[in-house]
Formats: structure tokens, C-alpha cells, sequence
């Protein structure tokens, strides 16, 4: 026998197909340029895209557009047009390979690069607007501890911090926790040793910047991973692809697939944080929508 369905069963059935699932937001940054930031973010996402999973990608490098170049793709508007007001960011989005969705930045516009404290906070509000589905927002930052960096830093629920084998990624990578630790209140970082020779090396690096963070600082460093150094990463960028598609069968490759599998494996954020970050709305609807159905 077929039980009929209660009517307040009914209705929070449909409140939770109502209720818009929480995007996980990931910057990925790094203490200074040259260390392969915008390469990591562009093969995470299409790595992350061909696990099925819903994807955007920021280039929030906003003076100096990155991302659109490193795939070989054209885009007639880009960030410059929401921030002065004339395109929303639907319009500005524009498709990637495996479907990832891009919000490309500007390229030589040096008013993006000296935005005001509530042009960012308009920026990163614009999110709470955005009509495409998304499972995943990876901000691809610009280096360094500028103020752009940290406002999309301080607005993402986890930070990849980004390091290679040079004494001046260590230093400024350290910089960089410091600052988003005793400034704003960041806790918890991954560190991805990139553009290294072997595993063991990967880990040398985590562990070299894990002992000074954690003697100096009240923070949890966890080691995401590594990604080797690879002809065919090199390869792949002179062709304008990423290594994950045009070399699938590549160290690095494999490197970024098992990377998008641990981040598919991170818990779904619970709520907001109180403080200015993407997706807000999001998150509390999720969080009250859990609230009114239990």
C-alpha cells in the first residue's frame, strides 16, 4: 500500500527544491607573480567541470586579464563594463572548455586596479545576482597583499595558497598568511607546492612555510598537494589550453584531477560568516531553508 504524502511533507519537499545549494569559494592566490596561480585556477576548474560539477572562474587580477588569455578565448566585455554599471554579470560571463563559466577581467585599465573599498564590496555583491548554476567559484587573485587581494581573499571560504621553490615565494607567501591571519581573522589555509620536481620536494615546501606560520602565528596550514613540473604544462601554454585537455595523460594533468577530486570532497559550507563574502544570500537561504525543514 501507498501511503499518500502529507501535506507538510509536500511542503518541505518543495521549500528545499526552493532553497539555491551554497557555492563553495576557493581563492587562490599566492605571496607574488611567476608562480603559476592562474594556471592552477584554470585546470582546477576544468578538472573540477569534468567531475560534473558546476564551475565559475574569476580573474580578480581585475587590471590585467589572465585567465581569457591563458585559454585562448575572446570576450567583448568584461569587468570593467559591471563595475561602471553598464553590463551585469550574466552579461559579462562568457564559456570556457568543459563548460566552465569565466568572468573575465579587464586588460589595461588602470582604474580596475585602484578600485574603491565599496566598488569591491559592490563586486563581490554582484554575485548574490548571478542566475547560472554553480557548484564551485574559483577567484584566481592577483599576487601579492594588495587590497584587492585580501578583500577577495577574505570573502572566499577557503584560500590555496600557491608556492614554488624560490626563497621569495616562501617569504612572500608567509607575508601574505600574516597579514590575512592578524588583519582579518583567517585561520586556515592549503598550501600547493607547484612546479616542483617530485613529491618529496612539494612537501619540503609545506613544511618549510608550515614551521614559521605555526611558530610565529595562530594558524592551521594543510598540504593540498603538489603539482610537478611538466614539459606539457609548458606545452599547453604556448598552445592557449589546458594541460588537462590538451595532455590528459600528463603528470600535471593527473596532478590537477586528483587535486579536483580532494575539493569535491570538501563539506558544503554550513553559513555565512557575518562578515562581506561571495554568495552571501546563498548561504543564509540554505541556512534557513535547513532551519524551517528540520
Amino acid at each position: 500500500m501507498v501511503l499518500a504524502e502529507h501535506p507538510d511533507d509536500q511542503a518541505r519537499g518543495l521549500r528545499r527544491m526552493a532553497v539555491p545549494q551554497p557555492v563553495r569559494v576557493i581563492a587562490i592566490t599566492g605571496g607574488k607573480g611567476g608562480v603559476g596561480k592562474t594556471n592552477v585556477s584554470a585546470n582546477l576548474a576544468i578538472a573540477l567541470a569534468n567531475r560534473r560539477r558546476e564551475v565559475l572562474l574569476l580573474d580578480a587580477d581585475l587590471g590585467l586579464a589572465n585567465v581569457d588569455v591563458l585559454l585562448g578565448l575572446h570576450s567583448s566585455k568584461d569587468l570593467s563594463h559591471l563595475v561602471s554599471g553598464d553590463s551585469t554579470l550574466d552579461e559579462i560571463l562568457i564559456e570556457g572548455p568543459a563548460g566552465i563559466k569565466i568572468i573575465p577581467a579587464a586588460s589595461g585599465i588602470a582604474r580596475m586596479a585602484s578600485l574603491s573599498a565599496a566598488e569591491y564590496a559592490g563586486l563581490i555583491r554582484a554575485f548574490n545576482e548571478l542566475s547560472v548554476p554553480a557548484d564551485f567559484l574559483l577567484v584566481d587573485t592577483a599576487a601579492g597583499i594588495s587590497p584587492d587581494v585580501i578583500m577577495f581573499a577574505r570573502a572566499a571560504q577557503d584560500v590555496i595558497v600557491v608556492v614554488c621553490d624560490e626563497p621569495a615565494s616562501i617569504t612572500d607567501a608567509y607575508a601574505l598568511i600574516k597579514v590575512l591571519h592578524r588583519e582579518h581573522g583567517v585561520e586556515r589555509f592549503h598550501i600547493l607546492a607547484n612546479m616542483v620536481r617530485s613529491e618529496q620536494e612539494g612537501q619540503e615546501l609545506y613544511r618549510k612555510l608550515a614551521t614559521v606560520s605555526e611558530r610565529f602565528l595562530d594558524v592551521v596550514l594543510q598540504h593540498l598537494g603538489t603539482v610537478p613540473h611538466d614539459e606539457d604544462l609548458r606545452r599547453s601554454v604556448q598552445r592557449q589550453a589546458a594541460v588537462v585537455e590538451a595532455f590528459p595523460g600528463s603528470r600535471a594533468a593527473r596532478s590537477f584531477n586528483q587535486l579536483a577530486a580532494r575539493l569535491c570532497d570538501w563539506p558544503i559550507p554550513s553559513g555565512a560568516s557575518g562578515h562581506l563574502e561571495f554568495f552571501v544570500e546563498r548561504l543564509v537561504r540554505a541556512e534557513m531553508g535547513q532551519v524551517s525543514s528540520g
